[in-house]
């Protein structure tokens, strides 16, 4: 029986041949998972910050309207007790200031 170089040679850059398309194949497959792993999270990120920008501008709205609805209240006393709103302005700043100094 006759031992062929060539054939073992043939044989062995078959099975690399196969080991790197399999590697590949393999690296290939990993990397589109992980493109559609990268697609969501940037979906997911993309809706909170839609969401979180929503409620932020709800927030300010609502702001802006207790605002308003306290500078209406406070021009409203201003005109009809000046003393009383003047003697309210003085006691909350006096806990105001009692709470930051403790």
């Amino acid at each position: 029986m006759a031992y062929n170089h060539a054939d073992k040679n043939s044989s062995m850059e078959s099975r690399v041949a196969s080991a790197g398309s399999s590697i590949a194949d393999k690296a290939q497959e990993l990397a589109g998972k992980a493109s559609e792993q990268f697609d969501k999270a940037v979906d997911t990120a993309s809706s909170t910050a839609r969401t979180v920008a929503s409620q932020g501008r709800e927030a300010g709205e609502r702001v802006n309207e207790v605002a308003s609805n306290a500078k209406t209240a406070l021009d409203k006393s201003l005109r009809e007790q000046p003393m009383a709103t003047l003697a309210i302005a003085g006691v909350l700043g006096f806990v105001i200031g009692a709470i930051w100094k403790s």
